[in-house]
Formats: C-alpha cells, structure tokens, sequence
C-alpha cells in the first residue's frame, strides 16, 4: 500500500495511505477520534476503483501519526493539521469526514474558506451531539487506553473537548459552507439524532442528507456496501469525475464557468469626461501587451455605462487593486453608486483619477480601440507607472475574490 507522510501543525508527521492515480479527482477521508485510516478501507478501495485518488489519513496520535509533545489535542491543533494538509495536496479534495473528522473539515472550510475543498461528506458529525452517549463513548475509550497495552492512539487524546463551546463554533461554521454537502447518519447511531442532523443540514446551503439502515455511529463499517453506494452516487452527481465541455452554441454558462479557471488581478479603469466629472469600473481583462512600445489593453463591456467616455477620452489610467481593496473592487463594479466620494484619488500630469496606495497605477495615452464582441479592446500606450512591491495582489478565479498561498 502506498503511504505518505504530511506535515502537519507545528511540523508534526501525519501517515496517510494512498490510494488511485494522483491526477484523478482527489478525496480526503478523516477517520474520528480512536479510529485510525483503517476504517476507510472499504470505502478507499471503492473510491480508487472509480476512478478518484484517495488520500486516508490518521489524525494527530492516532495509528502511524506522531504524538504531540505538547499533548495538544484540541479543535484548533486538529484545524491546524487539516489546513496543512490542504495547503500539500496538489488539486482541492472532497473531505470525508467522520464525526471528529466532519468536526475538523467543517471549521476549516467554514472558518477558513470552502474553495479549499470541492465537496464535503460528513458522516454522523452534526453539531450538537447526545452529551450523555458523547461521555459514555469517551469513557470506553480512556478505559480502553487504561487497561489495553496495544492501543492504536494516545491516550492524552481522549481527554475530551469542551463540547459547548465547540458546538457554537460548528453550528457558525455550518452556516458559512458553500459547496455540495452529503450529510450521512447511520440510522442505529446513539451519538446524534434524527433530528439533530435535520438541523445540520437545514444550515448548509448546499446539503443533502441520507440515512442508512441497519447502521449505528460507525456507518462506513457497519453497512459498507450501502455506504459506499451512497458516497460514490453523491460524488458522480454532485462533483463528476469527467469534467463539464462546452461546445460552440451550447450553455454559455459552461463557457464562462471555463473561463474562470484562468486566474486574473482585478482592476479599477478610470478616466474623466469632458465636463471633468470622473468615471471608473472594475475590469478583470487586463494584460500587457509590449514593452516596445509600452503597451498594455483592458476589455471594457458594451453594457457598461461609461463605455462613451472611453471611446472619446485621450487618456485614461489601470489600477491595480491589492488584496486590501476588496472594497473599492466592490464599488465600483456597482451601478448607482458614488464611486469616488470613497475612494481616495490623486491625479497626475493628465488629470485621470489614480487610485492611492493601489498595487500598481498606469497612467495611459489611447493608443487603439478595437471591437471585441460584447467587449471593446481599449489599448493604452503607458505614459508613468507607480507600484507598491510590498504588497500582494487581489485575486480573481472561479467567480470570486481569491488571495495567494504560499507553500
């Protein structure tokens, strides 16, 4: 079996078996505390047979991962480990996660982000937990580490967790998740109910549920065939192995959708009319064009109110927003709204707004306009320059603001 080690929070080594090709889609599985990458077995196997690249891991002092010095066992130790752990994967994974684990992949997506993942199982995990059964299983396990002198986890890990306040923490973290959800119970499980899982999926916008029969707490073992069943019809509904094609005369929002994958900055063009009132708009169709001479072009849309501004004016300047502009993005991409009375401008030499503090600013001289469909190519010679290199760029990918990540 192929095997592979990640680092985790605070450099500790997580063991993780490999499962698949690596460029079929990705799924993460997370066991649940006492439970090592063992469990998923069926369900692994079942995956890579499909066609999906499966990475099953062992939770921080649990089967082949190290144990912490500081005994730290705690949400944000276990957040830490599966932020890492995404941040080594090579494409964003569908998490599988079992109660622990739905626990650990619910506050990172919704704390931290859901485009960290594609899709989201989680597998008896709602918020809110029968306390008694919580205690009564967290009990059989400090006994089990008492008395047995082989025992696949540490110890220290079941010292528990301070379950209200997590609990508040997950039902924020829920309302946050936006990707395609399954929500698994088995229906024999003690630890939540029928309705507590109802309740979970309610808050996720994108969630479905299923219960399994015959099946308690530990459902991906108890009834593996109808598990997988589940998870692998859910997986090829929601979040198919083959990718979506767009063919000439076809939904253009398959198009557009693909067009999306490149990752653009995202810019502010401004200019002024002739009454020397000044225009902007948010444009993500930028790119430099030559050095010699120094050209560069940003698309403008026909629908766009100012469009006869930039057809008549000589000069106009990009701005080039950083990650703290998110704001002026927002503004002025809105119609109906006051775009300068907020934004703090200066001018140069031709009097074009140039947003302060932007990553980069390029005043421009109309060198060519050209038809672009339902865009206008406006090309710009560069006439002065100013940029900010400490600062780091406002991303755009897929339809929403994105930041970059360093390895």
């Amino acid at each position: 079996m192929p095997q592979r080690t990640f680092e985790g929070f605070g450099g500790l080594s997580l063991a993780a078996d490999i499962y698949g090709q690596e460029d079929d889609p990705c799924v993460l599985l997370i066991p649940s505390a006492g439970q090592s990458r063992e469990t998923w077995r069926a369900a692994a196997e079942s995956l890579a047979a499909t066609g999906r690249y499966v990475v099953s891991v062992d939770l921080r002092g649990h089967g082949g991962s190290a144990r912490p010095e500081d005994g730290r066992y705690d949400l944000d130790a276990y957040v830490g480990d599966l932020s890492a752990i995404l941040a080594q994967l090579s494409s964003r994974p569908v998490i599988v996660g079992a109660s622990l684990g739905g626990w650990i992949a619910m506050t990172v997506l919704g704390e931290g982000g859901p485009d960290l993942a594609s899709g989201l199982v989680l597998v008896d995990s709602p918020p809110h937990m029968e306390p008694d059964k919580a205690r009564q299983v967290g009990a059989t396990l400090r006994r089990y580490a008492e008395t047995s002198d082989d025992i696949g986890f540490d110890p220290r890990s079941v010292a528990g967790m301070n379950l209200p306040a997590v609990e508040e923490r997950l039902a924020k973290a829920a309302v946050a998740l936006k990707l395609p959800t399954l929500v698994i119970r088995g229906a024999n499980s003690e630890l939540s109910t029928r309705e507590s899982v109802q309740e979970l999926t309610a808050s996720i916008a994108e969630a479905e549920a299923v219960e399994i029969e015959n099946a308690g707490h530990l459902v991906a073992i108890d009834q593996a065939d109808a598990f997988n069943a589940v998870l692998l019809e859910f997986l090829e509904r929601r979040i198919p192995r083959d990718p979506p094609e767009y063919q000439a005369g076809s939904d253009s929002r398959t198009l557009r959708d693909a067009l999306g994958c490149f990752a653009t900055g995202v810019t502010v063009v401004t200019a002024v009319d002739d009454a020397g009132t000044p225009v902007g708009l948010t444009a993500n169709s930028f790119t430099s064009v030559s050095l010699d001479p120094e050209l560069l072009l940003v698309c403008l849309a026909k629908t766009a109110s100012s469009l006869s501004v930039f057809e008549e004016t000589e000069h106009f300047a990009v701005n080039v927003l950083h990650i703290g502009q998110q704001p002026v993005s927002n503004r002025f991409a809105m119609k109906g709204e006051d775009r300068f009375a907020e934004t703090d401008c200066e001018t140069w030499s031709t009097g074009v707004p140039i947003i302060k503090r932007s990553l980069a600013s390029f005043e421009c001289r109309k060198y060519a306009m050209h038809d672009g469909g339902d865009h206008v190519i406006l090309i710009g010679r560069v006439d002065r320059v100013r940029f900010e290199p400490r600062r780091d760029p406002l991303l755009y990918f897929r339809g929403k603001y994105r930041r970059l990540h360093f390895a």
